[in-house]
């Protein structure tokens, strides 16, 4: 959905939104963020320094950029576009849905700092609902979809171990549906859409649907956040 059209969806449930916020006390759709245990299977946190990357899909990618950007041990988080067939998409073609590209975020991370392992436990938590299908909040869609891409058979054994653990732990009320694909080609989204929740902190879109996001990394997941 392309941001204009993002804001006037919400525009007119504004006002509704505001009260039921005020009446639950929790600051938004993100409110439904489960604390999810960590993966009996990961990789080791060990230096000397090196760096990975992981791409991640779940709606939104300007909230799953701006999470993974507080996570400690991420150094660049870049928001675009994989799992599709279209070569160099842009963002009017994924939003049509018909490339079979999702809208994607590709984190680099530090391995002597976070391990691959703890950032799934971010994706799981607090970066977005994996029971829905094909959306997430307002944003409906394959192009919304749930998704690890995965860069390696290690990446595919611990995501697929994770998911196997919380669905055997009952983690969710409702099956997850995340996607484990292999990742062919990740394409960096336009300028405009890069660090764009620290650019529109004041957009109803993200005060509403990302902000709150990063209010539970910081609260739930603590060891693991940084300003």
């Amino acid at each position: 959905m392309r941001p204009l059209a993002r804001d006037a969806a919400i525009a007119g449930v504004i006002a509704v939104g505001v009260a039921l916020l005020a009446w639950r006390g929790s600051p938004g759709p993100a409110s439904a963020a489960v604390i999810v245990p960590s993966p009996t299977l990961d990789s080791r946190v060990t230096p000397p320094k090196g760096t990975q990357t992981a791409v991640f899909a779940g709606g939104c990618f300007w909230g799953i950029e701006a999470v993974y950007e507080h996570v400690k041990g991420v150094t660049r988080a870049v928001s675009g576009y994989a799992g599709g067939n279209v070569v160099k998409p842009d963002y009017e073609q994924v939003s049509s849905g018909r490339t079979g590209h999702a809208e994607a975020v590709e984190v680099t991370f530090d391995t002597s700092v976070v391990s691959y392992g703890q950032l799934l436990k971010v994706f799981f938590s607090v970066a977005h609902d994996p029971t829905e299908l094909n959306r997430q909040g307002p944003d409906v869609g394959t192009q919304y979809r749930s998704a690890i891409f995965y860069a390696n058979d290690e990446q595919k054994r611990i995501a697929e171990a994770y998911i196997d653990q919380l669905t055997k732990a009952k983690t969710f009320p409702r099956p997850i549906v995340t996607q484990v694909a292999p990742l062919k080609t990740f394409y960096p989204a336009e300028d405009y859409h890069q660090d764009y929740l620290v650019h529109h902190m004041d957009q109803p879109y993200i005060v509403i649907n990302d902000l709150p996001k990063l209010d539970h990394l910081k609260q739930r997941l603590p060891e693991l956040y940084r300003r």
